[in-house]
């Protein structure tokens, strides 16, 4: 079965217990190992060898500081409360009502929420663990009560929009299914980029995030075993 096309070839009701079973052993124990890596990462850069690595990345912030534009600060505004946790969870939630409605299968109109759930469960815990000071520059957004290290708005922009973008591969128009694919894959980028021009997060920070938000949407979308005869 083509990894793509995997629920399109495979439409089968699981039963609660598969989906439960399925949930448990492809996303939940996978992420466990996953957690452990973002929290090693997040070690090396605090309190490990790559510690000093805060040091040039603090020029990184400073220089986008004094790069800043009021066009800059709108757009970058814009692209920040996409990421933002309210802004996340409302086009999550439209879009599985919309898919759940239209397929009639609600196990694949979940999954962008289970990988933003996955995303923000790295996220949290790691929070307990490592704790990363912002970057030393005039934050353009308020800063929540949480670490610098990894990029919430960033990870979570990552787990939903490439989670959407695979989905829109379904679109049957060529022309928009190119421009809904290029908008979902461009959006976390933008988002990482606006949260560095608003001196919110470290580069390293948005860096994990990407990956933390790539890894929880592909678990998400490999969540249910699926027949590949």
């Amino acid at each position: 079965m083509a990894f793509l096309a995997r629920w399109q070839e495979d439409t089968s009701r699981p039963t609660a217990k598969e989906a439960g079973r399925d949930l448990a052993v492809r996303a939940l124990a996978p992420l466990v190992v996953w957690w452990l890596v973002v929290v090693g990462v997040g070690w090396l850069l605090t309190d490990g060898p790559l510690k000093d690595l805060g040091g040039s990345e603090e020029s990184v912030s400073k220089s986008l500081e004094s790069s800043r534009m009021a066009f800059g600060d709108a757009v970058t505004l814009f692209f920040s409360w996409t990421g933002a946790t309210v802004s996340i969870i409302g086009v999550c939630l439209v879009v599985v009502v919309l898919v759940w409605r239209r397929t009639k299968q609600w196990w694949f109109a979940v999954v962008p929420l289970i990988a933003i759930s996955l995303q923000g469960l790295v996220f949290f815990v790691t929070q307990l663990l490592i704790v990363r000071e912002r970057p030393d520059v005039e934050k353009l957004d308020n800063s929540a009560p949480t670490s610098s290290f990894p990029s919430g708005h960033t990870g979570a922009a990552t787990a939903l929009y490439f989670t959407l973008g695979l989905m829109a591969l379904r679109i049957a128009n060529p022309v928009l299914r190119t421009v809904v694919v290029s908008v979902c894959v461009a959006v976390p980028f933008l988002v990482a980029t606006a949260r560095l021009y608003r001196g919110m997060h470290f580069f390293s920070d948005v860096t994990v995030a990407i990956l933390n938000g790539s890894v929880a949407a592909l678990l998400a979308w490999c969540w249910l075993r699926r027949d590949d005869r």
